[in-house]
């Protein structure tokens, strides 16, 4: 949600910051801005539009400039407009704000008490305002910041310009990421570090209340009293090709599902040894022979991860596991005890409500093992055990291929668990690896080249207002995913339940060619999916089935029929995920929709 690039240095900075704004699209914005430093004075400008657009406002920019700040902002605050865009100014300063300040009603009083007048509906003007108000008693800016977050509430970074330093941006976070960077021709600050992966070759992950300041010749860190810290540097060995777009593609959500067989092997390669699971570098062999009990909590894609995740658990090793998206967990009091895990998903490692469950549980001195996607997150930096993904990068917004090496990770844990639990022998183990291999090798595939069905499928729903998902056991958990997927890219309603709660009230809802999917790719129950596909069908139901190449008892009862690979059915999840991933955007691009980047969505959620 919403993305910051800053710099300092000798390129020009309205093009670099231009460039870092493009890498941040992908996180999902509906406004854009920037300021930089010129001869005369700092020149903001800002759109409601895209950042192209922002581009096009920017090209009378006359004079080179060598230090500024941009936004890609996501509406909390305020509609999307230009007035309510970053960055907010004053004739001291220009603030740009990623986070929301939870008491800034009663800063915006406190303030217009004192003569402060406002523009915005914004609660980062207030922000912008309050450090206007410190730096003018202060005139140091290290002071102002750490006066004017003693007074905020909530979560933050933000990047500021004062007029009179020219050439430096100071920047502070709090429970919202940023990193610095650094590299020969200048130094930056960003919310995510592909908005500099092609030019620095260091970083830093900021900590919660440490204070940035870059300037062309230097980078200071201070504490949050004002003193000096060391900056220890990271190499950054992000790829940036991963933003590039082939010829082969039309966006980025197509290339992310072509590349699922290769991230789920990547993935499947650096979590195993001699095709058994090893974690033994991860989390200790003890944490796993004595846990009774695992929470897993995740938001969105990621929780439908976790409820996959929940059953493998428990079928290899026994062990009763609870899933709850995170921005519940915190706030339901979990039941904890000595013998618990809790487990984190998310691709980012920054979202924000993962983030505060992962506190909760530390407080209460819980281990917490986090799957993560990125290298150095403020979660992975706070778990106690990390199992890292290796997705690449995902720059659609609609998650796909992050979903695949999740259920990756945790269903190789589930066999290291049930091992460690003598609830399944090595040898047994060695047979579900040798599952995964071949559906690395030669099912995704498959099911990506031979599309012809779900493109069918695609066209009935395009022409559909409402849809539902059914499915059974793990097939329930991949309906509910699939559902999001349609909703996030095409704006279709769509309502996924397990098969049987259907006639449990919406089974009402049924009308003529109303289109129901059918998962079912459990043969153990096969029977009450056919029974359940009938019960629709005769209300008039248009059935699209997703079910094994072999599965002629859902197939002969269904419109369309989308066939998978068949497989063991601790695999189908994997293949599955390809073919509703796909349904999603076939339906999508009928549609015409802007499928990378669908509206009001963001891909890393960082605020609560």
């Amino acid at each position: 949600m919403c993305g910051i690039i800053a710099y300092s240095g000798n390129e020009n900075a309205g093009d670099i910051i231009i460039n870092g704004l493009q890498a941040l699209e992908y996180r999902g914005y509906d406004s854009a801005g920037m300021t930089v430093f010129t001869k005369e004075k700092p020149l903001t400008i800002k759109t409601a539009g895209r950042v192209l657009q922002l581009k096009e406002k920017a090209v009378n920019i006359a004079e080179k400039s060598f230090c500024g700040i941009g936004h890609t902002r996501w509406a909390t605050h305020g509609k999307p407009s230009e007035t309510n865009a970053h960055p907010h100014t004053t004739e001291l300063l220009s603030v740009v704000h990623n986070g929301i300040i939870e008491n800034y009603s009663e800063l915006r009083e406190k303030l217009s008490k004192d003569g402060y007048s406002f523009t915005s509906e914004t609660d980062t003007e207030v922000a912008a305002r309050l450090i206007h108000h410190n730096f003018r008693e202060t005139q140091n800016p290290v002071e102002a910041i750490i006066k004017s977050t003693a007074e905020f509430r909530g979560s933050y970074a933000l990047c500021i310009i004062f007029n009179s330093v020219p050439d430096h941006v100071f920047a502070v976070r709090k429970d919202s990421p940023l990193i610095l960077g650094k590299s020969k021709s200048g130094h930056f600050i960003a919310s995510d570090i592909s908005a500099f992966s092609d030019y620095a070759d260091t970083f830093y992950r900021m900590a919660d209340g440490e204070i940035s300041e870059i300037s062309k010749s230097d980078i200071k860190l201070y504490t949050d009293n004002g003193e000096l810290k060391e900056i220890i540097w990271n190499k950054n060995t992000e790829s940036d090709t991963q933003m590039n777009i082939s010829s082969v593609f039309k966006n980025f959500m197509l290339k992310e599902i072509n590349e699922e067989p290769d991230a789920v092997k990547r993935t499947f390669l650096s979590l195993t040894k001699d095709s058994l699971p090893c974690f033994s570098d991860i989390i200790p062999e003890n944490l796993l022979k004595t846990v009774k009990r695992i929470h897993i909590t995740a938001c969105g894609t990621a929780y439908h991860a976790g409820l996959t995740g929940k059953y493998y658990i428990e079928k290899l090793s026994r062990i009763p596991c609870n899933v709850e998206t995170a921005g519940e967990f915190r706030y339901s009091d979990p039941i904890t005890d000595k013998n618990d895990i809790v487990i984190i998903i998310s691709q980012s490692g920054e979202t924000a409500d993962s983030l505060a469950a992962l506190r909760l549980m530390k407080e209460r001195g819980i281990p917490v093992i986090s799957i993560v996607n990125s290298v150095g997150s403020s979660i992975e930096a706070e778990s106690d055990y990390t199992i890292r993904t290796s997705a690449g990068r995902e720059v659609s917004v609609a998650s796909t291929k992050a979903f695949s090496v999740q259920i990756t990770a945790l269903l190789l844990f589930a066999c290291e668990l049930a091992v460690k639990k003598n609830k399944i022998t090595e040898d047994e183990c060695r047979k579900i690896s040798a599952q995964i291999n071949k559906t690395y090798s030669y099912d995704i595939q498959e099911v990506i080249s031979c599309s012809k069905s779900i493109r069918n499928a695609a066209e009935v729903l395009s022409e559909s207002d409402e849809v539902f998902f059914i499915g059974r056991s793990y097939d329930s958990y991949l309906a509910t995913e699939a559902s999001l997927k349609l909703k996030e890219i095409t704006y279709i309603n769509s309502q996924a339940y397990p098969a049987a709660e259907l006639k449990h009230g919406t089974i009402s809802l049924i009308e003529q060619n109303t289109p129901v999917i059918a998962i079912a790719t459990n043969t153990m129950f096969f029977d009450k999916m056919r029974s359940n596909i009938e019960e629709v069908r005769s209300r008039g139901a248009f059935i699209i089935s997703v079910c094994p190449c072999d599965a002629d008892i859902i197939k002969e009862v269904s419109d369309i029929s989308i066939t998978i690979p068949a497989a063991e059915k601790l695999v189908y999840p994997f293949t599955t995920a390809a073919a509703i991933q796909l349904l999603a955007y076939y339906t999508a691009e009928i549609m015409g929709r802007d499928i990378d980047k669908p509206r009001n969505l963001a891909k890393s959620v960082t605020v609560e």
